[in-house]
């Protein structure tokens, strides 16, 4: 397979993204890659007696924990 068969990265448009890439499903090249994971922030929280919650805003997180406030 020669390089121009090799698919573009959607955010530079600069860079072939290799192949071994692009069969895992991604789209960008390494450095656009790794300065989208460093701009995400997320956790992923276990809720008691329920499922995982995926959480962005630290208030909520704050909220969830109730044995904080007051000293309970």
């Amino acid at each position: 397979m020669t390089h121009y068969h090799l698919p573009i990265c959607t955010c530079c448009y600069a860079e072939r993204i290799p192949p071994a890439r692009a069969k895992l499903g991604y789209k960008t090249c390494m450095s656009c890659g790794e300065a989208q994971a460093k701009t995400r922030k997320h956790t992923i929280v276990p809720m008691p007696k329920s499922n995982y919650i995926v959480v962005t805003d630290r208030t909520l997180l704050l909220n969830l924990n109730s044995s904080h406030k007051g000293g309970r």
